[in-house]
């Protein structure tokens, strides 16, 4: 570490460079054109440096992009974060479809051992789902998931688990409104998963969020049930109050559940093309390190999924915000330009309409670990998905069919935003911290990565990947990015990660629901 310089020059148009590690007072720095700056304030590991004198007022610009404004005058070698930078208004020109990418080289095809579905579709994992309707049913769907611990499902090998699939919502809103169609939309993209084997139903019978509103809307059926086409035809809907109550629904579901188990457990893995794994891409807990080492590096895996033919879905959409010019200009298409900048102005009016802003978006592990604007915070953010052309716009866990790199519209907050990915259809997840979040999200495996090595030595049992070896100097962002595409493949042909040895993932369902309560 002591033969690396102590800081990154990430643009040579940039006011600012990246502490490697905690830089002390006193420290001459020379690199990027800037000759003897000496750091006249303590710099911690992910923080900024101004490399140049910056006057009050002027734009202050790292990635070669401006990051928010100076709130004072910032003399070299001091500490740039939230006491002297504002967030301003950004003057973005956004162009419509001019930096399109050339379709990357096609490589040699690439298989995974994954489970093939009745209607085609590839599974990572082989879960059966406990799907409450409605908070009043989500006690019920514990118990019936409970009395399937490790002691009953050591004798269904093939059998990843049972999940139970609970929330906090599913009444006091619009029945048949926008917030009602979003939450079924999320449950019913859970239920035809291709990592849910089978699925059951779990409802109160009083909610706005009728079971049987969810299965007719979106024509729910079982393709991989046991029993034959009879069974198949529909969905299995318990309602507690047509059971006769909790217990007798709790009786029939774990019933009902034993005899999938029997009937589910002979299913095999096969070997499936690369090109049918739809990558999820999440950061959360991010730090300064997130946009040079982690973020970038899964940028990397997604071009290389992207070029076997693969989705890599980009999600967060407050934490593209200041970077949307650089993804427009990605686009195919302006009508996929423009609907990007829909989702960008409804975030805007979301905002005013509770008085907010979108740069509350950055927390205080944010601020601690270096980032100091929501600009700042999706030019890194951003750079998970990579370099190839921008193909589609996708709303809240809707549905995903288009290969390619793709961003879906959901809130900066991780559970709900994985939420909305899966339900979409990604059957891989890859969370990149800074600060170590703790992820999981049954029934799709999720793979951390860590942006910077203390993290990682800090909680070995929890990060999967280090992509601080780049800080280091022991690694590039592309073989990081290798890196993380291998650990792809071998999770999604059944290698645990380790979130799914330490058994998260149950709590972390979280359908966004944005509208009012009543």
């Amino acid at each position: 570490m002591s033969a690396l310089p102590p800081f990154l020059v990430l643009h040579p148009e940039d006011h600012v460079v990246v502490a490697r590690h905690a830089v002390t007072v006193g420290t001459v720095w020379s690199g990027g054109g800037h000759a003897n700056v000496v750091v006249q304030q303590p710099i911690e590991m992910g923080h900024k440096m101004a490399v140049v004198d910056i006057p009050a007022g002027t734009a202050i610009r790292k990635y070669g992009q401006p990051i928010g404004f100076a709130s004072e005058d910032i003399p070299a070698g001091h500490h740039v974060h939230t006491h002297n930078v504002g967030l301003g208004k950004l003057d973005q020109n956004y162009e419509f479809c001019t930096a399109i990418p050339p379709a990357p080289l096609v490589p040699a095809p690439r298989t995974f051992q994954g489970y093939r579905r009745a209607n085609g579709k590839a599974g990572t994992r082989n879960y059966i789902a406990i799907i409450s309707t409605v908070n009043c049913s989500a006690t019920s769907s514990r118990y019936i998931a409970n009395a399937f611990d490790d002691s009953v499902l050591k004798d269904y090998p093939h059998i990843d688990g049972v999940v139970p699939l609970v929330h906090k919502g599913g009444c006091a809103l619009e029945y048949g409104g926008v917030d009602h169609r979003q939450l079924n939309r999320t449950l019913a993209g859970f239920a035809r998963h291709p990592n849910v084997v089978a699925y059951l139903i779990v409802g109160l019978g009083c909610e706005s969020a009728q079971a049987s509103f969810l299965a007719e809307e979106h024509q729910l059926v079982q393709l991989d049930a046991p029993g034959g086409p009879e069974r198949s035809s529909g969905p299995l809907i318990m309602n507690i109050q047509d059971e006769g109550g909790v217990a007798k629904t709790v009786k029939r579901g774990v019933d009902r559940l034993h005899e999938m188990l029997r009937e589910l457990d002979h299913l095999e893995r096969e070997p499936i093309p690369v090109s049918e794994i739809m990558l999820a891409t999440e950061c959360g807990g991010s730090d300064g390190s997130s946009g040079i080492t982690a973020n970038p590096a899964l940028g990397v895996a997604s071009d290389m999924l992207v070029a076997h033919g693969g989705t890599s879905i980009l999600s967060e959409v407050p934490e593209i915000y200041g970077g949307e010019h650089l993804l427009l200009r990605r686009a195919v298409s302006r009508e996929v330009g423009e609907k990007l900048l829909e989702r960008i102005r409804w975030w805007e009016d979301y905002a005013r309409r509770f008085d907010a802003q979108i740069d509350n978006n950055p927390s205080y592990g944010n601020k601690r670990g270096g980032l100091t604007t929501i600009y700042e915070k999706s030019l890194g953010a951003i750079a998970k998905g990579g370099s190839t052309a921008l193909r589609a716009v996708y709303e809240y866990a809707e549905p995903v069919t288009e290969r390619g790199f793709v961003v879906m519209d959901s809130p900066g907050y991780d559970p709900p935003s994985v939420t909305g990915m899966v339900a979409g259809g990604a059957n891989v997840v890859v969370f990149t911290t800074g600060r170590g979040s703790c992820f999981g999200c049954k029934p799709v495996p999720t793979i951390k990565v860590a942006t910077n090595s203390p993290m990682f030595r800090h909680m070995p049992e929890d990060m999967d990947i280090n992509a601080g070896t780049i800080l280091d100097g022991e690694a590039t962002v592309e073989s990081v990015g290798a890196e993380i595409f291998e650990k792809v493949i071998a999770v999604a042909s059944g290698e645990q990660t380790k979130s799914e040895a330490q058994g998260i993932g149950d709590e972390e369902f979280c359908p966004w629901v944005p509208g009012p309560v009543f």
